[in-house]
């Protein structure tokens, strides 16, 4: 589609998504089936040159912003959402070392280490085509910049990481592990690259859930791994600084679900017109559900884009947490539309929608921004002041 933020620029980027997007889709099925990695899929994202996709020109990346990346994951998401939420994490840590990072209060000691952080993190990417993974959940709390067990503890050249992560995305295919850690007596949060081939680093439980199947988000164990000083990618307590002034970072997951939602709406519209039943009312009234529900979601998402920036207003959160909210709740529920729309056939795999409409409904968990999350903070918006109510 065609919006204002869709410049040129910003399109040729997502032009290089689509064309990779009709191999993906047909690799989806089978992904799916096996709960399997898709790691055919990133051979492709790498000749493409998307790896790099938020890393700088002059760096050797595509260059994109906060909002190219949104509205090029919208397309990934139309064709293999689960593969756009492992493309998510490792974007994720260019992101918060390129664009966020640069746009944050440094002192000069804090741009020199970030600077050299940056060449040695864009070099990987770019030279040697590391793949990032950027596992934050510990299953003790919900906050964006609480509840870290995991520990680093300083030694000659680098530092000891010690915790766990679950849900742990790309587990298995990974170059980097970049985990939020503290070091004992240091409220400050640290983003660490610890290596998947380190010393202390296991990978541990099934994986078999009910959707986003190929995301292999198995356990992260360490247990005093040896991380090198040059790959702690943020100066010690930018990632604080980055949750509270730039919280758009954590509704980067919805962009994949608000291209799958694209992608039922496709499925749905060839179903009615390749099966005749295009003229039926009730199929019609659906389809109109389908739409409004798909219009409410981009729009808001697309509204929240075009106002990203640092240190947004308190209506600003608002409206991206709801955002979040409409696109997790939205997909699901358009996919049990279509279901109805299509009838039973669709349930039977391999289907689309029947594919589809597991991995929606796993959306609305995700943290830190789960629908829970949004929906708490959401309810405490406007009905207390700001000393009572954190709305981030």
């Amino acid at each position: 589609m065609s919006s204002a933020l869709h410049t040129p620029e910003r399109q040729a980027i997502i032009d290089k998504m689509a064309e990779l997007g009709p191999l993906f889709a047909k690799r989806a099925d089978g992904i799916d089936r096996e709960a399997a990695f898709p790691y055919e899929n990133w051979e492709d994202l790498k000749a493409a040159g998307l790896l790099s996709i938020a890393i700088p020109e002059s760096a050797g990346g595509l260059g994109a912003d906060f909002i190219t990346y949104a509205l090029t994951a919208e397309e990934l998401g139309r064709h293999c959402a689960t593969t756009g939420l492992t493309f998510n994490m490792h974007v994720a840590t260019t992101l918060l070392v390129g664009e966020i990072a640069g746009a944050m209060d440094l002192d000069a000691e804090e741009q020199a280490f970030l600077g050299a952080r940056r060449d040695t993190l864009w070099k990987g990417v770019v030279e040697d085509k590391h793949i990032h993974s950027q596992p934050f959940s510990e299953g003790l709390s919900v906050g964006a910049t609480t509840g870290y067990a995991t520990r680093a503890k300083p030694v000659d050249g680098g530092y000891l990481v010690t915790g766990k992560k679950i849900f742990a995305s790309l587990a298995g295919a990974c170059d980097f592990h970049n985990v939020i850690c503290q070091v004992e007596g240091d409220e400050r949060l640290r983003l660490m690259g610890v290596p998947h081939g380190g010393e202390g680093v296991s990978i541990v439980g099934d994986w078999d859930p009910l959707g986003m199947r190929g995301t292999d988000s198995r356990n992260l164990v360490m247990e005093n791994v040896f991380v090198p000083i040059e790959h702690e990618w943020l100066p010690p307590g930018a990632f604080n600084q980055s949750a509270d002034r730039f919280p758009y970072f954590f509704m980067t997951l919805s962009f994949s679900y608000l291209g799958m939602m694209g992608g039922i709406l496709d499925f749905t519209a060839d179903y009615l017109k390749t099966s005749g039943r295009r003229d039926h009312a009730i199929k019609q009234q659906g389809w109109a559900e389908m739409n409004t529900r798909y219009e409410q979601a981009q729009a808001l998402c697309y509204r929240v884009l075009g106002e990203s920036g640092m240190d947004p207003d308190e209506d600003q959160v608002r409206r991206a947490m709801t955002s979040m909210v409409t696109t997790m709740e939205g997909a699901p529920e358009m996919a049990s539309t279509a279901i109805r729309i299509c009838g039973g056939r669709s349930m039977l795999r391999p289907s689309y929608i029947e594919r589809t409409y597991r991995d929606a409904r796993c959306g609305a968990t995700m943290l830190p921004w789960s629908v829970e999350v949004c929906l708490e903070r959401l309810g405490r918006t406007g009905l207390f002041d700001g000393s009572e109510s954190d709305d981030r």
